[in-house]
């Protein structure tokens, strides 16, 4: 992948931990590094098919001064999440910011904070049987696509099903969608529960299986192939789940199991349980 990268750029703000550092100021010293594609911009010498250095030096600027932090771990955090809503063409960044005159009594050359950041295509099974499913549905989406880490790129329409399960209890809606984030796994299951949390799901309460608000899965994330006692991804029930592969196979047909190296309009031509209701 192509890069252009920005390097010592200073900039004086105000973070810190320290009274005195938010109220005095110091200098910080930002290295930056932006994976994209340059071919289409060189070979026809435009700088609308790039990204603006000059551009993103403000927007560094104008980011580290607009407010304070205590750390720089959410500086770099925001500022990562500024420039992948500005440009669509960025793939993934290294973002440093060196703090060269922190207040520590030691002899050092500078402190920092560095992290790199991607967009991951991830793939998010969303259901409802209580309430106002629709209602739910389409407010936990919204939360999801105007969280700055995250942007929804396509949904399936609503279908109903029979519950999935064996506990007695009103009909699903359920479909599919394709999202790109800059969350790690852990930090979007979290995120997502938060999202499921303020449609009034409680899952500390709530019966397996049973009826929820707004209940949303990671079924893909990338190729990643991810076990945790709180996390497995791919989601290992999809497969058994016609209310899941069908729509999935609507917009992403040829996407491969990480595992089975099938793609998801082979799973969903296998046979499975019937969930999904005629119209």
């Amino acid at each position: 992948m192509d890069e252009i990268r920005i390097r010592g750029l200073k900039v004086f703000a105000y973070h810190g931990v320290y009274a005195r550092e938010n109220e005095q100021g110091q200098d910080f010293i930002i290295n930056l590094t932006m994976g994209c594609s340059t071919q289409k911009a060189g070979i026809n010498d435009d700088l609308e098919a790039s990204v603006s250095y000059e551009e993103v030096c403000e927007i560094l600027q104008q980011e580290m001064k607009a407010q304070t932090w205590k750390l720089l771990e959410a500086v770099t955090e925001h500022i990562s999440a500024v420039l992948f809503a500005k440009y669509p063409i960025l793939r993934e960044l290294t973002l440093e910011i060196q703090k060269p005159d922190a207040p520590i009594d030691a002899d050092f050359q500078a402190v920092s904070v560095c992290i790199h950041r991607k967009r991951h295509t991830v793939y998010l099974a969303y259901g409802s049987n209580e309430g106002d499913c629709v209602h739910h549905i389409e407010e936990g989406i919204a939360a999801i696509d105007h969280d700055p880490f995250c942007r929804v790129k396509h949904m399936t329409r609503p279908i109903k099903s029979t519950p999935y399960g064996g506990v007695e209890q009103r009909d699903f809606y359920n479909g599919v969608l394709r999202m790109e984030t800059i969350y790690e796994p852990m930090e979007l299951l979290h995120f997502l529960h938060g999202v499921e949390k303020a449609q009034g799901r409680d899952r500390e309460h709530s019966v397996h299986w049973g009826p929820r608000p707004l209940d949303l899965d990671i079924l893909l994330y990338d190729d990643l192939v991810y076990d945790s006692k709180d996390l497995v991804i791919p989601h290992p029930e999809m497969a058994k789940r016609d209310f899941v592969i069908l729509p999935l196979a609507e917009i992403a047909p040829f996407v491969r199991h990480p595992l089975t190296g099938k793609t998801i309009r082979e799973m969903a031509q296998a046979p499975m349980e019937k969930h999904v209701k005629k119209n």
